[in-house]
This record gives C-alpha cells, sequence and structure tokens, in this order.
C-alpha cells in the first residue's frame, strides 16, 4: 500500500504534466488472445481505446479493423499525442502498419501529425514466406521495423515526409545486425522517399492503374444499397462461417458431430442458469464460467449470448454438409448459436436442397498471405477453406429468403448490361458471366500482373477479347470443381500391396515420398505413379492432393479431446477412390488453365 501515499501520488501527477520531448521503446505487439478459454485478453484502456476508434479505426476503409487495438499501435498513438507539437517517437515495433488494409486510416493520421517520418523495415514476416530461414532480427513469426516520428511546431510545406528502407530479403538476422552496426546514424541510409496514394497506401510498388478501370467483382457501397446495385458484377457477397470452435461443430462423422454439440450445449445451457442464478451481481464473466476444454469452447460472441439469456436447443435439421478445405466435405453444424458468425450464408444456402442449384465463387480476400487463390463450391464454406491463415470472400449466384423462398439472381442487371452492349452480344447471361469470371480468375497472367493490386482490393474483372473462351473454360473448371467426387479416378495409378499385411482400407496418416511420385496410404497400401503435374494445382502452399492428405487424417484436438476420423464405415474405399479422382481434378484444371485464351488483344 506504500505505492499509493500522498508522496507517491504527488510524484505520479508532477511526471504526467512534464513535458516530453522523446519516447524511446519497444512496445508489445500481440493483437489480441487466441483461445477465449485461456481468459487472457490484452488490458483494456478505455480512453485510448475510443481515442483509436475516434481516428485509425474511423478512417479505415477496411471491414475487420481489430488489429488497430494492437498494443504497439496505442502506444504509438499515446506518445505521438505525450510529446505534444514537437518530439520525436523511435519505436521498433510489428511493421504491419506499413502496407496492411486495417492501418489506412492510421496511416492517414502518421502522414497528417507528423512532419516527418522514417522507416527502417528489418522485414520477417514468417507468415508472408521467408527467403532465408532466420531473417527475423527477434527470431519471432511477424516482421519488424524501426520507425521514428517526428513532430515539428513549424509544419513543412512538404508535408509529409516519408522515407523508407527495406533491408534484403536474403539477408539473415546476423547480416541485418552488420547493417545497423555499420550505418549507425539515420543520415547513413539511403532513404527512400515515398508519397501516399489517395488510399493512404505507403508502399505501391507493383500497383497497376488500369486495375481501378475493370469492374469491382463486389464492394462494400454496392452490398449495402438497398434495391438493385450499379458498377459491380455481384451484389451480395460474404466471409465463410466461423465457427470460432470447429473441434466441436465440424466432424466427418455425423454422430460424434450430434454428441459433441449437445454435449457443449448441455455445458452452455448450464452456466446460463449458473450465471443469472448468481449470488456475487458484479461477478467478473470471464472469471465465473467453466473453462474446461473438454467441455465447452468459448468466444466472445458465445459469452455475449450467455450473458443475453439466449438458451441454445440442439436441432438435427441443422446439420449441413460443408466443404471445409479444399475438396474436403465435411458435417457442419450451421447454427448462429454454436457458431461464431454465419454472416449471410442462411441466405446464400438457407436449405440442403439448395445445394443443387447455387453456387459460389471463393476469392481471397484482400491483404492474403498465401497467394491469390479461388474455388467455386455449391457448399457452405469455411472461412479458411483455401489457406488456414486468409480469409476468403465468397459470391453466390443466386441469394434466398432464410426460409429457401424468393430465389434472386445475385448478378446485377447493370453488369449485364454492361457485358452485352461491351461484346455487342444479347445472348450472353449471367451464368455466362458467372463463369466468364470463375475463369478469369484462374489466368495466370492476371494473377502475377496485378498481384500487388489484389491484396489491396477485391478482384476487378477486365473485359478480355475472346469471352466466349473464357466462358467454355470457366464453366468446365467449375464443373470439374464442384463435382469432383463424381470425377473419374486417375488410371495410372499403381496400387503396390505390402506384403503379408491384411487387407485394409483405414487411414490414420498418409505420406508422400520424398519425390513426390509415390503416397503411403497405410501399412497395407502404398500409391505410385503419382504425376509430377499433379502438384501444379495449388492453394496457398499446399497442392490440392497435399490437402486431402492433411485434412483426410485422424485427428485428435488437444484441448477437447475430440476426435476427428474421416473412415467411413458404410464406404471403407471412399479416401483412396478420393485420392484418385483428385489427382484428376488437378491435372484436368492445370489442363485447361493452359489453354485460356490470352488476357488482352
Amino acid at each position: 500500500m506504500q505505492l499509493f501515499t500522498p508522496a507517491n501520488t504527488e510524484r505520479v501527477e508532477k511526471q504526467k504534466k512534464s513535458p516530453m520531448f522523446v519516447v524511446i521503446g519497444n512496445p508489445p505487439y500481440n493483437a489480441g488472445q487466441v483461445n477465449e478459454n485461456d481468459n487472457n485478453k490484452n488490458r483494456k484502456y478505455e480512453a485510448m481505446d475510443k481515442l483509436i476508434a475516434e481516428t485509425y479505426a474511423k478512417d479505415s476503409k477496411a471491414t475487420l479493423r481489430s488489429q488497430l487495438y494492437d498494443p504497439y499501435v496505442k502506444a504509438i498513438r499515446w506518445a505521438l499525442d505525450r510529446i505534444g507539437d514537437e518530439g520525436v517517437v523511435a519505436f521498433v515495433t510489428n511493421n504491419s502498419f506499413l502496407e496492411g488494409l486495417a492501418f489506412d486510416g492510421m496511416r492517414k493520421h502518421l502522414a497528417e501529425d507528423c512532419d516527418a517520418i522514417y522507416v527502417l523495415d528489418l522485414g520477417g514476416n514468417a507468415r508472408k514466406g521467408l527467403k532465408v530461414s532466420d531473417a527475423n532480427v527477434f527470431g519471432i513469426r511477424v516482421g519488424v521495423s524501426i520507425n521514428l516520428f517526428i513532430k515539428k511546431k513549424q509544419k513543412s510545406v512538404e508535408s509529409p515526409r516519408i522515407f523508407y528502407y527495406r533491408t534484403d530479403d536474403l539477408w539473415n538476422r546476423e547480416q541485418k545486425f552488420d547493417f545497423l552496426n555499420e550505418r549507425q546514424h539515420m543520415g547513413d541510409v539511403m532513404w527512400q522517399p515515398i508519397q501516399p496514394d489517395a488510399r493512404n497506401t505507403w508502399l505501391t510498388e507493383g500497383l497497376h492503374a488500369e486495375f481501378d478501370t475493370f469492374i469491382p467483382i463486389g464492394t462494400k457501397k454496392a452490398k449495402a444499397v438497398k434495391g438493385a446495385a450499379a458498377d459491380v458484377i455481384f451484389k451480395t457477397y460474404s466471409n465463410g462461417v466461423t465457427t470460432n470452435r470447429d473441434a466441436w461443430v465440424c466432424n466427418f462423422n455425423r454422430n460424434t458431430l450430434v454428441e459433441n454439440v449437445n454435449r457443449m450445449i448441455e455445458t452452455y445451457n448450464a452456466e446460463i442458469a449458473r450465471w443469472m442464478q448468481r449470488i456475487d451481481r458484479d461477478a467478473n464473466l470471464d472469471d465465473f464460467v467453466v473453462s474446461d476444454g473438454t467441455k465447452i469452447k468459448w468466444s466472445s460472441t458465445l459469452k455475449q449470448k450467455l450473458q443475453s439469456g439466449q438458451i441454445a436447443a440442439f436441432t438435427d435439421t441443422k446439420i449441413r454438409q460443408s466443404l471445409y478445405r479444399p475438396f474436403t466435405r465435411s458435417n457442419l453444424y450451421f447454427d448462429r448459436m454454436m457458431n461464431d458468425r454465419v454472416l449471410v450464408f442462411p441466405s446464400i444456402f438457407p436449405t440442403s436442397e439448395t445445394e443443387s442449384e447455387n453456387r459460389v465463387i471463393i476469392v481471397s480476400d484482400h491483404g492474403f498471405r498465401a497467394g491469390f487463390n479461388t474455388l467455386v463450391t455449391n457448399l457452405i464454406p469455411d472461412s479458411h477453406i483455401l489457406a488456414a491463415r486468409d480469409r476468403f470472400q465468397c459470391f453466390p449466384f443466386y441469394t434466398y429468403d432464410e426460409d429457401g423462398t424468393n430465389r434472386r439472381e445475385n448478378i446485377t442487371d447493370w453488369a449485364l448490361t454492361e457485358f452485352r452492349t461491351h461484346y455487342r452480344d444479347d445472348t450472353i447471361t449471367k451464368w455466362d458471366i458467372f463463369h466468364y469470371t470463375y475463369a478469369l480468375l484462374h489466368h495466370p497472367d492476371y494473377r502475377q500482373k496485378y498481384e500487388a493490386n489484389l491484396k489491396r482490393d477485391l478482384p476487378h474483372i477486365p473485359f478480355a477479347e475472346d469471352f466466349w473462351g473464357f466462358v467454355a473454360a470457366g464453366a468446365r473448371l467449375a464443373d470439374l470443381h464442384v463435382n469432383y467426387e463424381s470425377q473419374p479416378e486417375y488410371d495410372k495409378l499403381k496400387f503396390v500391396q505390402t506384403p503379408d499385411v491384411p487387407l485394409n482400407w483405414r487411414v490414420e496418416k498418409m505420406k508422400l515420398s520424398k519425390d513426390k511420385t509415390s503416397l503411403i496410404y497405410n501399412d497395407f497400401l502404398t500409391l505410385s505413379s503419382i504425376p509430377p503435374k499433379t502438384f501444379d494445382y495449388q492453394f496457398g502452399t499446399r497442392s490440392a492432393l497435399e490437402w486431402i492428405i492433411d485434412q483426410y487424417r485422424v485427428k485428435t484436438d488437444k484441448r477437447s479431446g475430440i476426435v476427428n476420423d474421416p473412415n467411413r464405415s458404410d464406404d471403407p474405399q471412399y479416401i483412396v477412390q478420393l485420392i484418385g479422382k483428385v489427382i484428376t481434378v488437378s491435372l484436368e484444371t492445370i489442363a485447361i488453365i493452359k489453354e485460356l485464351p490470352t488476357l488482352t488483344k
């Protein structure tokens, strides 16, 4: 209690009022806890959170802005306010603010608030793919930069003056340390002046201006319009479903899924009863509820539902088919209570019957880390369907009322008119536009040339010369990818049985040989003569076949102990047959992409 003496209080108040010219530090960087059951949230700073909301977040065009409440962002905001009209803030921080989409508002304010900014980018972001293994100066997974934010009472006429230098991506940690020791002073660095564009982008290398003249696949503005939308291809789109408790509500085995969901619902409802009957009305919910990972998986939204007294009830019809990962079908308990965010998918696939007629084009959301990816499905997709660290947006052909009635085409009439006018062809249909778009998104030239634009925006679709060539290719690709389970098995795959081992189709964990020509299926069987081109069809860092190998294995969730077993007692050869079919899909996809028409004249 000596900390709270009047003398100490007086010292603190005096310190608060003291002028401060320089703030130096290495603030922590952590956007939030990974698991709600850990009850280990970042500390709340109400005044600072409010200031972030009124400045950086308010001026951001991004949909997801949670990264703006990372402690290092709060530290920058606080320090720039603390030095007043003049001073220097020198921080070593996460470098995500340099080009992250959520930080556009932050970059805007930094440019307005500072007379000069110097950023020495040391790289090292493991999630963006490192060219050397020890590239991070701190041995952590996020990128790092040294930042000098300078404020002067007399603003420069040329403000904002922003200077940038990035160390070589091929340098390891020691080489970066040698560089810092050699240069010592900011005057010894060959700074590159950068000029923010109208969207507060600082690092504009690789961006192509004509991309903005193409038709957006979708925009938040059009999505928010009541009634008919213009200037976009699709009116409505959505992230995939985020459960925040995959182990509990996703499972290959329907009976296991039913058991898991019922067990969690029972725990959840018991916690509601305890909370409503609590004696201590000031109790903290995070400390009050049971955090046993074998009984329940909490998320912030589920805790909010508990506080509001929403009772959960199991309904058998909510068990739906989902595409969890590429060509990986799973059972999903599709429910607003037990899923963290279902978004607008109750209007995209409201009933099982709509799966037979509706299709969605899935594309990488801007800011992707694992490269641009796309896939078509007729099932409810997971939010991380094509790469575990990325999010994806889904563009349906139809939308419905949530009871499955009132089917509506989601491609705008405006887009149909634009395509018919441009190509002078009134026979073009909305399905043609759907397939044209899907084929174009696969075009290697489009992906390569506009990679930087696609990291900043959702796709914009140009008019290619051979419209009908793209339509035909897109229709073939869509049929191949939606109906992958109906494709013929690759007929040159060799089945090599292990002598004296009983026949057994059960999979525990498959493994590729080093040269990737063979797949050890189990102790009984090895599949050989896998064609090398199979691995050219990729989603993120894995080929389609490698996704199958990764997903179709027996997994036990560490926290809950829940087992997810892909083996089917009623169809024991399903997995081995699926492997042959996915090889066929991969080879056919690569062949179609190779024959796509040229992108431009």
